[in-house]
């Protein structure tokens, strides 16, 4: 089934075609928002959240804007981004068990920078370099991301992700 079909019956309300839709793209979708939320079950209620937004706003899609997988993604990465900002989100983090933190790595020999102080340097940083650094390098986003998010120029963004990265240099130094 052709992309412009699959609109088409998913416009008219065919839940075969959103059946198909499901099949084929809840994996991908479901990675994305995972690599944001780092939380199975979260994630899971973030991707169901997802397709029921995009089952029901289907006809705010514009295929000129981008293809409907794009669309989808950004619907989904929204939810997920909304979650995290969310109190109940930044509770979760401050109160996940050591031993899951352990039990994740796993014995895994991949650097990862909050596991070797990053995160404590960058408490030193003035609060806008905080900010930055922790969404482009422990949640993952890209400096496109963060300007959207932050609703600020990627200008900005990367002067300031450049001028915390030469703070932190200090600190190894």
């Amino acid at each position: 089934m052709s992309e412009q079909e699959l609109i088409a019956f998913l416009k008219e309300g065919n839940q075969g075609a959103f059946s198909y839709l499901y099949e084929h793209y809840h994996r991908a979708l479901f990675q994305i928002v995972y690599g944001i939320l780092q939380d199975q079950t979260l994630s899971e209620d973030a991707l169901q959240e997802g397709f029921v937004k995009i089952w029901k706003n289907i006809n705010l899609y514009d295929a000129g804007k981008g293809s409907l997988f794009t669309w989808m993604l950004n619907v989904c990465r929204n939810i997920a981004i909304d979650k995290t900002r969310s109190r109940q989100f930044k509770n979760n983090q401050q109160n996940q068990s050591i031993t899951n933190s352990v039990t994740e790595l796993g014995g895994k020999a991949t650097i990862q920078p909050d596991l070797i102080g990053l995160k404590q340097l960058a408490e030193h940083l003035k609060p806008e370099y905080q900010q930055i650094i922790d969404l482009i390098y422990f949640k993952g986003y890209t400096q496109n991301d963060v300007a959207e998010t932050l609703d600020m120029p990627l200008g900005t963004v990367k002067t300031r992700c450049r001028a915390a990265m030469l703070e932190l240099r200090k600190f190894f130094n």
